[in-house]
């Protein structure tokens, strides 16, 4: 397990990152995601140990980063947000160099380059020097200096930037597949990518964390009303009477009449959605109104994210940002119950 607690950066007097903590499990894939700015290729320079931190500790397999350094980065993987090549090397040249540099054994140096060089494919352009490649094969080749030696956690900070879409469906399958034997912390500024690789995710902002969790619990946290399209056939006011009746519907409200006998509604769903849903279709059958189109808006990692990188950072756990939602009144929990007390004051 590799664990960050309190990790601090400060540039001056400005603070880039403010005491943050997580945890990578093993065999798991940790987004990392936040704005330009928000401290993410800070954090992960420190945690590789690259970037000095000014407080906290990084633990990578029990090996303190700091303590330890040479301990623990023999566990690392690591490729910046700007792959570190030099331009006049040839691939393989410097994919042998990388090699010796990570005290690769010499006998299995051959095949471990070849090994590499076949995952990313870029074996095409082992004889080419690296400032004559695009910007994708370079990325790949920075990609594969990291994989060298097969390092039990990976730090991935942008892999796929430059890349095109081939490619990045070729890394994001590369990137799922490490799991099985390493722990990686990955960011992008592609959120469906993040989607698509990752088992938990850390938003920051600002140099705060403002969520941890797995990325349904994060929309799920975010969904206690639901929007639900429905396109029916019959008869409209039995229809709307039908659907505004069953439990778990909020609001209903008509959108068109396409004529035929066909109307579209959007429908407010609260608590479970698809509870709520599987009531409305059961109820709509049982009153014989043909429901011809059902299709819901859901939260999604791009709402979320939008969502608690527009929150005032406060607090860093999930369940604490979602205790300062607005309630109904217009305050937040915190506010509502102040204010009871002072009722009760006088």
């Amino acid at each position: 397990m590799i664990t960050i607690e309190n990790l601090t950066k400060y540039y001056g007097s400005n603070r880039a990152v403010n005491h943050i903590s997580f945890t990578i499990n093993d065999n798991e894939i940790l987004g990392f995601l936040g704005p330009n700015g928000a401290g993410k290729s800070t954090t992960m320079n420190m945690i590789a140990g690259y970037l000095p931190m000014s407080d906290g500790t990084v633990s990578i397999y029990g090996a303190d980063i700091t303590k330890e350094p040479l301990k623990a980065k023999k566990n690392i993987g690591y490729l910046p947000e700007i792959p570190p090549v030099y331009p006049d090397m040839k691939v393989k040249e410097y994919l042998s160099f990388c090699a010796g540099l990570k005290q690769v054994p010499r006998g299995d140096r051959k095949d471990e380059i070849e090994r590499v060089m076949k995952l990313l494919k870029i074996k095409d352009v082992e004889g080419k020097l690296i400032r004559n490649l695009s910007k994708g094969y370079k990325q790949r080749v920075g990609f594969a200096q990291a994989l060298l030696g097969n390092p039990k956690f990976l730090i991935l900070d942008e892999p796929t930037v430059g890349l095109d879409p081939n490619q990045v469906a070729e890394v994001r399958a590369i990137i799922k597949d490490l799991k099985k034997e390493h722990s990686v912390i990955f960011s992008s500024h592609i959120l469906s990518e993040v989607s698509a690789v990752c088992d938990r995710v850390v938003i920051i902002n600002k140099g705060d964390i403002r969520a941890i969790d797995t990325i349904e619990n994060l929309e799920k946290s975010f969904s206690s009303t639901l929007t639900l399209h429905i396109k029916v056939k019959g008869d409209r006011t039995k229809a709307a009477s039908v659907i505004e009746m069953t439990k778990g519907v909020k609001e209903i409200t008509a959108i068109d009449d396409e004529g035929s006998s066909i109307y579209a509604f959007t429908v407010q769903l609260e608590g479970d959605f698809d509870t709520a849903r599987d009531a409305i279709m059961a109820e709509c059958i049982k009153n014989g109104v043909s429901i011809l189109e059902i299709y819901a808006d859901k939260p999604n990692l791009e709402s979320v994210f939008i969502e608690l990188i527009n929150r005032p950072a406060k607090k860093s756990g999930l369940e604490e940002l979602l205790e300062e939602t607005p309630d109904e009144s217009g305050g937040t929990e915190d506010e509502s119950d102040e204010n009871e007390e002072e009722k009760e004051e006088e």
